[in-house]
């Protein structure tokens, strides 16, 4: 947005920025759908084949579904989740070749739970699919109703007038003060002081307030006790995110308040007690719920068994259905404090009509603007918590983003009204010499250790960061003149299509070959018996999936099978390791990083350690970029006094070179 645009012009530049990211999502998708093999949509996460099918009944919404289970490639992880659209399709055999064919009609998913997924079908085609005879699978579809209700969202934001969405509008795009209350402050011992400030903010805020929360400084601790305490003040709220695992985790945490939660749409973290908040779960609980269930199945009865005369009976059913629903729904709606969701799930029919004082929104750094319009319509006033600093939002179409539409309202809030944001300052996950430098590039030195955590680590005189340079390193003498004879350099990247991206092999295995060492240092047993927990980030798909395979073939980590994870940034985005390894992948002469450059990304990665931080890369490629430069020096320093081999590098060197493709780039960032 420049200075000269208004908020109506700048929201209408966003919807023309969606329009370019939806027909790229739905080109790329089209392509996808056409040239990439069943085993790459497998591999992907975004199928599964063959299926069994399972059992179809009526939920408690009077849907039709459908129970899948799959059979095969149980260890690769899905993207399947609550409320994605997908369509079934079958493969026969025929002259030798396999014949794809699409079932006519798109489901949705209603429920996933590892292995078994519940989706949503028409009644009509449910004996089509039971019936048929050649094996079947499914897989993800173009989600078109996320876009349309962005759409829907922004076209609204821009026709308010003389409302309090239109106020809002304007308010956020303007430098003009937020309103606020002045009441005194309410004191809360058991927060720090930034934290007490932040829910003080939020109470005070009569129109928008924003959580700034640095990686490990408490954020869901501060936003459930600023919820708790609006709850004071007001009967009801809405809590929404961008994503369903975002929703799950506040809601857990309001749960352990005591807060009676309601949540619309299933959960990612399917546990008893997340479904037992839910809607459809809640609904079957009702007293009143056997007796809509006999009414719906006279209603079945009726409609296949239909006789003359019987209309009226008809239609005196359906409206006692709809009767004791309304009752149902009335009941549970009443009796929640918080109503729980994500962005484009505050558009659920059953939030029809619904206002509210005061609307959260968590990972509100990851969310589309467009998103976040979708239920602010149905507030007063917003409270953003997250932070800008680390995973922005997906964006696909890199034209969007360069345009801006990856700039987020929270950021936009941040920028034009400083004086409603809240930064928190003390971080109780890492030890300081890991925080440290995240703290400085990042947050202007501002965040702190708290001292319960500032000099934690695994082993006595154990540094906590290390970066492991690849260009010192191979793995057997063998294996690097294989490689040479191959004409190619050990530990030099390679790629592998635009979906996976790139993989360094020879990386993977030090990675795991390190790990290996350094269990062997703790010794198998205190692992064991205090848990000690690792991460394995690499921000490439293709070397994930290769960081697993490896892991899965050595028997040396059996035993510790179930404390590794091994996961990209953004799976790691909100969790927290004793011990993280990242493998960064790139290695080649240019000192090309691809989306490396995205820094907020890294910031992720280099803050999910609690005790120990072991980055693996080649140096040579990835410090041409002044914060991998800065990075590999702050680590030379504070390891220093030790056996490891440092090598200090001289800023101006690098960034002289003439083959340096980002020299130009330093002065635009901002440290």
């Amino acid at each position: 947005m420049s200075d000269q645009d208004s908020p109506v012009q700048a929201l209408q530049r966003q919807k023309l920025l969606l329009k370019m990211e939806y027909f790229e999502e739905k080109e790329a998708f089209r392509k996808q759908t056409e040239t990439m093999g069943l085993q790459r949509k497998i591999k992907r996460g975004d199928a599964w084949y063959p299926l069994t099918i399972g059992k179809s009944y009526y939920n408690s919404l009077n849907q039709r579904v459908l129970e899948v289970l799959r059979t095969v490639d149980k260890d690769i992880e899905h993207n399947f989740e609550f409320g994605k659209p997908v369509v079934l399709f079958s493969i026969s055999r025929r002259n030798g070749k396999d014949n794809i064919r699409y079932f006519n009609f798109t489901a949705t998913v209603s429920f996933v739970d590892k292995d078994r997924m519940t989706i949503v079908v028409p009644d009509s085609e449910v004996i089509s699919i039971q019936s048929c005879e050649d094996s079947v699978g499914i897989q993800l579809f173009f989600d078109e109703t996320s876009y349309r209700l962005m759409f829907d969202a922004l076209d609204r934001v821009i026709n308010a007038k003389n409302n309090r969405m239109a106020y809002l509008r304007d308010l956020f795009y303007s430098h003009r003060q937020a309103g606020r209350f002045s009441f005194a402050p309410t004191r809360f011992p058991w927060l720090n002081p930034t934290q007490e400030k932040a829910v003080n903010e939020v109470l005070w805020a009569k129109d928008v307030a924003v959580v700034h929360g640095p990686p490990g400084t408490g954020k869901t601790t501060t936003l459930v006790e600023a919820i708790n305490a609006t709850l004071m003040r007001e009967n009801q709220v809405l809590v929404c995110a961008q994503s369903n695992m975002a929703v799950d985790w506040i809601c857990e945490k309001l749960d352990d308040r005591g807060i009676n939660v309601l949540r619309i749409g299933n959960p990612t973290r399917v546990t008893d007690r997340m479904l037992s908040s839910t809607y459809e779960r809640r609904f079957e609980d009702d007293p009143d719920y056997p007796s809509l269930w006999a009414v719906r199945r006279n209603i079945r009865n009726l409609r296949q068994n239909r006789k003359k005369g019987e209309h009226q009976k008809l239609e005196r059913l359906k409206s006692k259905a709809i009767e004791l629903e309304l009752r149902i729904r009335a009941r549970l709606f009443s009796e929640a404090r918080v109503i729980a969701c994500t962005l484009t799930g505050s558009a659920n029919h059953l939030l029809d009509g619904q206002k509210y004082t005061t609307l959260f929104i968590d990972e509100a750094a990851q969310a589309l603007e467009a998103a976040c319009w979708i239920p602010i319509r149905k507030c007063t006033r917003v409270i953003f918590a997250g932070d800008h600093c680390q995973l922005p939002p997906t964006v696909k179409s890199i034209a969007a983003v360069k345009a801006g539409l990856d700039k987020t309202l929270m950021e936009r809030i941040v920028k034009n009204k400083p004086e409603v944001v809240t930064l928190l300052k003390v971080q109780y996950r890492m030890n300081d010499q890991i925080m440290r430098f995240s703290s400085d590039w990042f947050y202007g030195g501002q965040v702190i250790s708290a001292p319960q955590v500032m000099h934690r680590g695994i082993l006595d005189y154990d540094h906590p960061m290390m970066w492991i340079d690849t260009k010192d390193y191979t793995l057997n003498p063998d294996y690097r003149m294989e490689e040479e004879n191959k004409g190619v350099q050990p530990f030099h990247e390679e790629y592998v299509g635009n979906s996976f991206g790139r993989i360094n092999k020879a990386e993977a295995e030090l990675t795991l070959d390190t790990l290996k060492k350094y269990f062997e240092k703790i010794g198998k047993q205190r692992i064991l018996e205090e848990e000690i927990d690792t991460g394995i980030i690499s921000p490439y798909r293709a070397q994930v999936q290769y960081l697993r395979k490896l892991i899965h073939k050595q028997a040396f980590f059996k035993p510790y099978r179930s404390l590794i994870t091994v996961n990209t940034v953004d799976g790691f985005q909100g969790q927290e390791r004793d011990i993280i390894l990242i493998s960064m992948v790139r290695s080649n002469e240019n000192g090309q990083i691809g989306f490396l450059r995205d820094l907020r990304r890294m910031n992720v990665a280099i803050t999910r350690a609690r005790m120990k931080l072991i980055i693996l890369g080649d140096a040579s490629t990835l410090i041409k970029h002044p914060f991998y430069l800065k990075l590999w020096n702050y680590i030379q320093d504070i390891n220093q006094n030790t056996d490891i081999p440092t090598e200090r590098i001289n800023a101006d060197s690098i960034l002289s070179d003439k083959n340096n493709p980002i020299k130009n780039e330093t002065k635009s960032l901002n440290q």
